[in-house]
């Protein structure tokens, strides 16, 4: 007798599905819908990804399938959990840990006062979870702080892999339309197709100044005035500063802007924040520190120490 290996697959689709209640729609993008639910044998809160496959040809389906491969590989506390996978006819459902608040909320909410230490602790936590990933060579391509999610005990979790890439092979050419644009380095923005790791420090940069800020740090209304924002703020570079700058794809000369010393305007921050953020904003990504080398900082170690996640300023949802 044959083996009928579709029937099989849906039996276990069927099987899969079963275990999860749908609730209340907590979300929706360009490509999914998510949703609140329960895990029935044991009362679990999830949140469920429904993802309409096939409507925007291959591009969506590759997004959702990266999205599942790289979760089903990156394993890690400061890295959000993949529970469970399963399709349901044109759609397919990512069944993942409950996370109801995030870091946009959390930045916005001015009832929310942070401390240094707070600063300090978030960003240890997001840097752990990025240096895993580059560690098993992936790119995430869209590090913001609405895709870094709390739980309710306070620990940070990246989160959204559906732009993520393989990194390793210093041929291979990719795209520069990633991260969103606040947070995305001068090279995407100048059109490089060849690069590394540096792009989702840039980005981290850039959310560690907006929780000293309180606000978006560098927020262009398009790619150019993007690029004219960041020369303003941490002066114009030159080909000195970075060697291959005008060869960039999309490279054009801008009006030299001073440098100006980040003390100048982050005023309130520690000397040691104040130098791990220029490590992370240096033009030449060859000279960008790495996740590692980030967390091996003085800042981390040096008073205060960071919050105990428990502990940490939290920003509660009025839907629950």
């Amino acid at each position: 007798m044959a083996i009928d290996h579709e029937e099989i697959a849906e039996e276990s689709n069927l099987h899969t599905e079963k275990r999860y209640q749908k609730d209340a729609k907590i979300g929706e993008g360009t490509y999914a819908v998510v949703y609140r639910g329960r895990r029935i044998t044991d009362g679990r809160m999830v949140a469920i990804k429904k993802i309409k496959m096939g409507q925007f040809k291959d591009g969506l389906d590759l997004t959702a399938i990266r999205e599942v491969k790289y979760l089903q590989e990156l394993r890690h506390p400061n890295i959000i959990e993949l529970i469970d996978v399963f399709s349901h006819r044109t759609n397919l459902n990512l069944v993942l840990e409950y996370l109801n608040s995030d870091m946009e909320q959390v930045i916005k909410n001015k009832g929310i006062l942070f401390m240094p230490a707070d600063i300090k602790s978030w960003m240890m936590m997001m840097l752990r979870g990025l240096d895993h990933c580059h560690r098993s060579f992936v790119l995430h391509r869209d590090m913001k702080p609405n895709n870094l999610l709390l739980t309710e005990t306070g620990v940070l979790k990246i989160a959204d892999f559906g732009l993520a890439r393989d990194w390793g092979d210093p041929k291979k050419q990719m795209t520069s339309q990633v991260v969103t644009r606040w947070y995305r380095c001068p090279e995407l923005l100048f059109g490089a197709k060849e690069y590394s790791y540096a792009v989702d420090i840039w980005a981290v940069g850039c959310i560690f100044a907006e929780l000293m800020l309180r606000t978006p740090y560098v927020a262009g209304d398009s790619d150019m005035d993007q690029l004219t924002k960041i020369f303003h703020a941490l002066g114009t570079p030159t080909e000195a500063d970075w060697p291959g700058l005008s060869s960039l794809p999309d490279y054009i000369q801008f009006k030299p802007f001073p440098k100006v010393p980040l003390h100048q305007y982050f005023t309130a921050a520690g000397r040691d924040a104040i130098d791990l953020l220029e490590k992370m904003l240096v033009f030449d990504p060859n000279q960008r520190w790495t996740a590692e080398e980030c967390l091996g900082h003085s800042y981390f170690r040096n008073m205060p120490l960071p919050t105990e996640p428990s502990k940490l300023p939290r920003h509660e949802p009025t839907n629950q």
